[in-house]
């Protein structure tokens, strides 16, 4: 049997660690509060995050690195993502030396530029064919009640894309491997900027031909950028980016979207933060996801005025302005 480690006990690390035991893994979750690993493990559940996902008899928590990822065969991160190199220092070291470790995070890191991946590879000491990277249309809630979904798992190595795969594969999850571990961090990353300037839409009551302009759009943004860092285009055309791009946009079960849907209706970004206890991705790393394209060439407008919304306090309806009055130009360029 195979032995999968997750460290993270969030809503997506919660309905991953289900997602391995469904497929015949034997689990152990890592909580960073006790409490947490307590509740799993005495309930099923973790009520804080998934409260009607009653867990298989195959998972198990606790709040000790070291047994979580003691023997495991796959050891998956699903920490935030700004949290991942101070993790990795605290616990990285647990992580055994022939595991394939996936990432489930999408960001990037602030000051530092790297991609996910590349943090585990840095400050984890990983070797890069050991990486896996799963990404897609994947809101955690719906995973949760077993609702048919798919994902892309991406490595540089064959047999990690593989045995990651097949140790996720489900009746109701069906994961598809990539070689293009770029341009399905890229297109997860940047999806969730769009999210928020999607939501910020919605909550000044505009309707579905902006919404629909700002994912076509984000999505041409989106390839542009990750085209730079030497992604392949067809990447985007699937689950990690148009997949992805329109779950995170359309549904009120996103974060980021929910989180940009209170912008727009005029809360500050200290008023959306206490009301909402997770972690909006997009918010953390816009700033990073700017530099990093600027660094490239990239022009990424709607990723600009979103971090100008997030790290400035511009006002949504300011950044509709910004970017309708934009010098026009052919849609293909």
């Amino acid at each position: 049997m195979t032995r999968a480690a997750v460290f993270g006990s969030g809503s997506w690390g919660t309905a991953y660690a289900a997602i391995l035991a469904d497929a015949g893994c034997e689990v152990t979750i890592w909580a960073r509060r006790a409490e947490v690993a307590a509740e799993i493990n005495e309930t099923r559940c973790n009520s804080t995050y998934l409260p009607d996902l009653v867990l298989p008899s195959s998972v198990r928590a606790t709040a000790e690195p070291a047994e979580a990822g003691e023997d495991a065969d796959i050891c998956v991160l699903a920490v935030p993502s700004q949290t991942l190199r101070e993790n990795l220092a605290a616990w990285g070291h647990e992580i055994e030396d022939d595991a394939s470790v996936v990432s489930l995070m999408k960001g990037i890191e602030l000051g530092t530029t790297k991609r996910m991946s590349e943090v585990i590879v840095d400050a984890g000491g990983v070797d890069p064919d050991r990486v896996a990277v799963v990404s897609g249309p994947n809101l955690a809630r719906e995973i949760a009640a077993k609702q048919p979904a798919a994902a892309v798992v991406a490595s540089t190595s064959s047999r990690t894309r593989a045995r990651v795969a097949e140790a996720s594969a489900t009746p109701y999850f069906r994961p598809y491997t990539n070689g293009d571990v770029v341009g399905v961090e890229i297109g997860g990353a940047v999806k969730n900027v769009i999210a928020l300037a999607v939501g910020m839409a919605k909550g000044m009551g505009m309707g579905d031909n902006t919404m629909a302009s700002l994912l076509t759009r984000g999505l041409a943004e989106t390839a542009r950028f990750g085209i730079r860092l030497g992604a392949d285009p067809q990447t985007f055309l699937g689950l990690a980016g148009v997949g992805d791009l329109v779950a995170t946009c359309a549904s009120p079960l996103s974060r980021n979207y929910t989180f940009g849907f209170k912008l727009g209706q005029g809360q500050t970004l200290e008023e959306v933060q206490a009301t909402i206890n997770q972690t909006a991705e997009g918010v953390k790393s816009c700033r990073s996801i700017l530099d990093l394209a600027t660094s490239v060439g990239a022009e990424v407008p709607i990723v600009e005025n979103v971090a100008a919304v997030v790290f400035e306090g511009r006002k949504p309806a300011d950044v509709v302005e910004s970017l309708m009055s934009r010098t026009r130009k052919h849609e293909q360029h």
